[in-house]
């Protein structure tokens, strides 16, 4: 069973918390996939990650630059897992249907969209009632914290 972290965003955008969980992702030695709702949010993604900062260097690819096996981190809108990633990161209210190849899942939501929020209140029911280990982590003025 995966463990599936719900992360409730209430000060930044995705694309501003991603560099830093990829980053500790990468340090742990484990790869990344990041699942989109569309091929524009990939490409955003994409855009964003090559400008970050902290850490300066999120090696990454998409469907357009191809060599899915080599990449650390692949972007994607859609269930391919061509870099044999453990660490599966959704965004935009994605659901993967299967979850057997992720040992952790990130669930990022955005905390000011309603819809949104109740599209994570189904899934953690969905997957609390499929057994998964689950936490939630509430974005706060520094850092976060985990909540019950």
């Amino acid at each position: 069973m995966a463990q599936i972290g719900f992360y409730h965003l209430t000060r930044s955008p995705a694309l501003a918390v991603l560099p830093a969980l990829l980053g500790r992702t990468l340090a742990a030695g484990k790869r990344a996939v990041v699942r989109c709702a569309t091929v524009e949010r990939v490409q955003e993604l994409d855009d964003g990650l090559w400008r970050a900062t902290d850490p300066l260097w999120l090696p990454h690819g998409t469907q357009a630059m191809g060599h899915g096996p080599w990449q650390p981190i692949w972007l994607t809108d859609g269930q391919d897992v061509p870099n044999g990633a453990t660490f599966a990161f959704l965004l935009d209210g994605v659901e993967a249907a299967d979850l057997s190849p992720f040992e952790r899942v990130f669930d990022l939501f955005d905390g000011h969209d309603e819809a949104a929020v109740a599209s994570a209140r189904k899934r953690w029911v969905a997957w609390r009632d499929g057994g998964h280990d689950l936490s939630y982590w509430q974005q706060q003025p520094r850092g976060w914290a985990r909540r019950k």
